[in-house]
């Protein structure tokens, strides 16, 4: 079985951003050299998740209000009480917030490759969303199989 690892990097610039990363990830599947098996695309960020969806405008502006009505960003989070945190680096940001929406999308997602293409239905992307602002992110993009 071969195994293929290789990063995605790219730039985000609002609090919350839908990155459409389905053509990246499939030449990284084109690259790998394998037809049949897996793509696993996994954010290595605690402030950001990995999902797979429709890529359509409206339905994105959907996604957005429905996650900031779930994970208000002016709630008040005990992470972000940066004087009451030991043992801890806080980076400045008060995102709390950020990281209770990462942890409803989850980190990863896995989709399965046949004939060396994503077997996405048409209607299917794979998104990196952000939830903590403007930053220089990526993901790991692996790929198992023959």
């Amino acid at each position: 079985m071969k195994q293929f690892s290789e990063r995605i990097e790219f730039e985000t610039t609002t609090q919350i951003e839908f990155v459409d990363l389905t053509d990246r990830v499939q030449e990284i599947v084109d690259k790998s050299g394998v037809r049949t098996g897996e793509v696993l695309v996994f954010a290595p960020h605690t402030t950001m998740g990995v999902t797979i969806n429709h890529n359509e405008p409206m339905l994105i502006q959907d996604f957005m209000r429905m996650l900031y009505k779930l994970v208000p960003v002016d709630e008040q989070y005990s992470h972000d009480l940066f004087e009451l945190r030991r043992d801890v680096k806080a980076d400045g940001r008060s995102n709390g917030h950020s990281h209770c929406k990462a942890i409803l999308l989850g980190a990863s997602k896995n989709a399965p490759i046949a004939d060396g293409h994503l077997m996405l239905s048409d209607s299917q992307s794979f998104f990196a969303v952000e939830f903590n602002g403007a930053r220089k992110r990526d993901v790991i993009v692996r790929v198992s199989g023959e």
